[in-house]
């Protein structure tokens, strides 16, 4: 079982999913070769000829701009602000990184589900719940759209972590065991302006340094524009430019804990268009796992892979802020954790309105993180 070790990387590798859907066994082998490379040492890949439809990317991708011209007071009628479940619209900059505020303004939708919160309860169950969408009225099959295109993507996230088990050499259900039958996963649908509309103080931070904190990250690049940038183990910032028909898919700090380490999330930014370049558009899907689930030192991995790491080796240079609550903390705790940290801006009006599964969390939170 041969992996380079390549340190650090200098590309984001690209996995063919076609080797997968081919059937052949010869196929299957080198795409977990190629996955196994993609996990221990960069912790970011391209995903091509995915079964997702590009019929269907491409309806979604059509609805993008119509979403963000809506009228200012039909955005503020799904605002955030109106939902327990961090689901809605944000105006831009609503969002700090590292203290600095994100210069996006971005819709997050889910996957339908009911919030089974009740007073008593902890706080971060309720972190699941009814999402919010526009009226059918002003974009017509949105909605349906965008559905259909989360739906098909918790299968294939599914899909690929059964992958990942086969590729890390673990026991069959060792990563699946995080999951529930009936989960809420969501998405963001981001809209970073060029600096032709920023003011000088803005900065050109789109989203600052940042891990992901669940498993996976499915990133559709939903337009021409680049500003996606990955931090090498060195400290280096490397490109990752849109390539239409794939996916751009990253670990997550879960994920890195639940594998000792052996799955490297890696940090990630994005930086603002230049003047004259035009919007960029993206959407991530992040896979969720069982708001219960404690994933550190949960799964066991076999001596060989244990060896890919160390050759690695754990030094790494990031610019990001730690999940390190992860290795102690149930899934949903670290989660209402980091997204209160990072909607900061909210804070005031949220204990005013004293929305179910916030209060109590506020007095743990260091909100200038």
């Amino acid at each position: 079982m041969p992996v380079a070790v390549e340190q650090p990387f200098s590309e984001i590798p690209t996995l063919d999913w076609g080797l997968i859907s081919s059937g052949s066994p010869v196929d299957r082998e080198q795409f977990l070769a190629d996955l196994r490379h993609a996990i221990v040492n960069v912790g970011f890949m391209y995903l091509s000829h995915s079964p997702i439809p590009q019929e269907l990317v491409d309806q979604l991708v059509a609805y993008i701009p119509d979403l963000f011209a809506l009228p200012q007071e039909e955005k503020k009628a799904i605002s955030m602000l109106n939902s327990p479940h961090f689901l809605g619209y944000s105006v831009q900059g609503a969002e700090f990184t590292r203290g600095a505020r994100d210069n996006r303004e971005q819709f997050d939708f889910a996957t339908e589900y009911e919030s089974p919160w009740k007073a008593g309860d902890p706080d971060w169950l309720n972190l699941w719940g009814q999402p919010q969408f526009p009226p059918e009225s002003l974009l017509p099959g949105f909605r349906t759209t965008i559905q259909t295109y989360l739906d098909l993507l918790q299968k294939l996230g599914m899909d690929f972590i059964r992958l990942f088990e086969e590729a890390l050499l673990v026991a069959p259900g060792q990563l699946t065991q995080f999951y529930d039958d009936h989960m809420q996963h969501r998405c963001k649908v981001v809209k970073y302006p060029s600096a032709d509309y920023l003011r000088a103080e803005d900065g050109t931070q789109g989203v600052g340094p940042h891990y992901d904190g669940g498993f996976l990250t499915f990133l559709l690049q939903a337009s021409d524009q680049p500003g996606l940038q990955v931090q090498n183990r060195a400290g280096k910032w490397i490109d990752a430019p849109p390539v239409r028909g794939t996916f751009v898919v990253n670990i997550g700090k879960a994920l890195e804990t639940a594998t000792q380490k052996v799955a490297i999330a890696t940090t990630h930014r994005v930086v603002s268009p230049p003047k004259g370049s035009g919007t960029r558009y993206s959407v991530p899907f992040f896979q969720n796992i069982s708001l219960e689930a404690k994933v550190g030192g949960a799964i066991e991995v076999p001596k060989e892979i244990l060896e890919l790491k160390r050759a690695r080796g754990d030094e790494v240079v990031t610019d990001s802020v730690n999940f390190s609550e992860y290795e102690r903390e149930v899934s949903g705790h670290v989660q209402l954790i980091g997204r209160i940290k990072r909607r900061r801006t909210l804070v005031p009006d949220v204990v005013q309105a004293d929305l179910p599964g916030w209060r109590a969390v506020l007095r743990e939170c260091v909100l200038s993180a």
